[in-house]
């Protein structure tokens, strides 16, 4: 579901590229997006998105097509895929674009940008090295209990 669909209840011209972008990365990664239990609470976008952040994007290739893929062109789609996830319809290519890019078209790739639904506070937690189970709250909370007369 794209975001603005998700938070405004309204379906841009962007919506398909979107889709497909998700779809993309299904397809490399091996996996549907709902069924990414091993990357934690990362869903598969943000777990793309931090890999490709931190270089190590060959790691979403599944490994029953990795041996026999052609690497620049993987890495391609998942470059593309992630334009197609970008938070704001504007900046996602056109599904013209999307064709030329994946078809090997010379033209200018530009680097994507964070990917709609990504869970900016994991990201924060990641980098920082804390463990998602050792963190503790110093929330306190109150309790009213209302009774009539």
């Amino acid at each position: 579901m794209t975001p603005e669909y998700a938070v405004d209840g309204q379906f841009s011209i962007k919506s398909d590229v979107f889709n497909f972008g998700i779809l993309l990365l299904e397809i490399v990664c091996g996996i549907k997006t709902n069924l990414c239990h091993k990357y934690q609470t990362l869903n598969l976008v943000g777990y793309a998105w931090t890999l490709w952040k931190e270089h190590n994007a060959l790691q979403l290739i599944d490994s029953s097509i990795k041996d026999s893929s052609v690497i620049p062109e993987v890495l391609r789609c998942i470059h593309v895929s992630l334009l197609c996830v970008q938070q704001y319809p504007e900046d996602r290519p056109t599904m013209t674009s999307v064709i030329q890019m994946l078809g090997g078209c010379e033209m200018d790739v530009v680097v994507p940008k964070e990917p709609g639904f990504f869970p900016r506070q994991i990201l924060k937690e990641r980098n920082q090295g804390t463990n998602l189970k050792q963190m503790t709250s110093n929330d306190e909370l109150t309790v009213t209990s209302l009774s009539g007369r």
